[in-house]
């Protein structure tokens, strides 16, 4: 048994017990809950850290990438702010959609990825935002350094996926996407989700 005491006992909460990344806002850790492969949406159980299955998917559409939250991060009122026509965020970790080349086909995984840009998104009138960003060791996406320079199609499958991935027969959407933005904005929403979050639960010792 080893007498280290920064050897970590139990399994770190994913969203608490993680860092946003050594390098956040630019170079940020995700945790993915989701993959492009699955029919089931899965989300992160707040009180014990541990994957829940949310609901099936409702529509035939996938997440075009992989889809997970940033660790120590929180929509809060001041990510709120950056979001027109929101009333404050919507109290859940910031979302993020990491683009990678290679196939990523299980879930529960951390990865680091540098931040390119976003979705501005409101969902039931609170702000909802998806950082996108691609995997900073991918061989063929890493040069990328913002949104503009990824292709068009994936964007709209992005956007397309987040304005349906709730809609539900017979009643109106409450998730509406207002725009892509490109990275020096995606930095501001991260910076001010990272200072909600410590607004909120305070510093964690969890720098890196």
């Amino acid at each position: 048994m080893t007498n280290d005491r920064s050897f970590m006992r139990w399994r770190p909460h994913p969203w608490h017990g993680l860092a946003p990344g050594r390098d956040a806002p630019r170079r940020i850790l995700a945790y993915i809950e989701i993959t492009p492969f699955d029919l089931v949406k899965y989300e992160i159980d707040p009180k014990s850290g541990y994957l829940k299955v949310d609901r099936p998917q409702r529509s035939s559409s996938l997440p075009p990438a992989l889809y997970g939250l940033i660790p120590q991060t929180l929509c809060g009122p001041g990510v709120g702010k950056l979001t027109p026509g929101a009333d404050g965020g919507d109290g859940d970790p910031l979302d993020v959609c990491v683009v990678c080349e290679s196939p990523i086909r299980r879930a529960e995984v951390v990865l680091e990825a540098n931040v390119v840009g976003g979705l501005q998104t409101i969902d039931g009138g609170k702000a909802d935002d998806k950082i996108i960003a691609v995997f900073f060791n991918d061989m063929y996406w890493r040069d990328v350094d913002d949104v503009s320079n990824l292709p068009p199609s994936l964007i709209e499958r992005l956007r397309h996926y987040f304005a349906t991935y709730k809609l539900i027969p017979g009643r109106p959407p409450t998730v509406t996407v207002e725009g892509v933005y490109g990275r020096n904005h995606a930095l501001q929403v991260v910076e001010a989700a990272m200072a909600d979050y410590q607004e909120r639960f305070g510093s964690s010792h969890e720098k890196g």
